[in-house]
């Protein structure tokens, strides 16, 4: 218990750290905006348009992308409510968010494990054209702990648990 007690610590001052720059007003615009960009509609919309196009793999992707995320969402939704780790605002008293969360619990952050969903899928599918969208999931999952909804934590392990269930949803699809 006291290893856990350390880490949450820990990164409740990383995340104080983030949140207390001279330069947050502004920060916070961009991370709305990339936020956004993470809410599920590049999720639906990027395999959609990819196999409009007759890409090469897309048929793959659209297919691991599915997969993945109706393994991702049940095992989200189980880990946010057995974890029910306490939002920042909730956690730290005095401290409010830039935007209102759309659930209770933070961890770990469903729009980073989305968006590394999503990067990985890609990279495995097109290979190292798509790597650019970990540039965007990595924006995703910071964006979150800059608008205050989220330790930087919970964003460590969305992505990790996006990561590991494209790999699995990929490994589904072909077999």
């Amino acid at each position: 218990m006291r290893l856990i007690q350390t880490i949450n610590q820990f990164d409740v001052r990383m995340f104080l750290a983030c949140v207390n720059t001279r330069h947050q007003q502004q920060l916070c615009r961009l991370a709305f905006a990339i936020s956004k960009s993470g809410d599920g509609y590049t999720q639906l919309f990027l395999p959609l348009a990819l196999y409009a196009l007759g890409l090469h793999s897309s048929e793959i992707f659209v297919a691991s992308v599915a997969t993945g995320f109706a393994v991702w969402l049940p095992l989200y939704w189980m880990l946010k409510n057995t974890c029910r780790r306490k939002r920042p605002p909730a956690a730290i008293p005095q401290f409010n968010a830039a935007i209102i969360a759309s659930d209770e619990f933070s961890f770990p952050s469903g729009h980073t494990a989305a968006a590394f969903l999503l990067a990985t899928l890609a990279v495995l599918c097109f290979g190292a054209v798509a790597s650019v969208l970990f540039l965007w999931a990595v924006a995703v999952g910071a964006s979150r702990v800059v608008l205050g909804v989220h330790f930087p934590t919970d964003t460590f392990a969305g992505a990790g648990l996006g990561i590991a269930l494209a790999h699995v949803a990929h490994s589904l699809v072909i077999g």
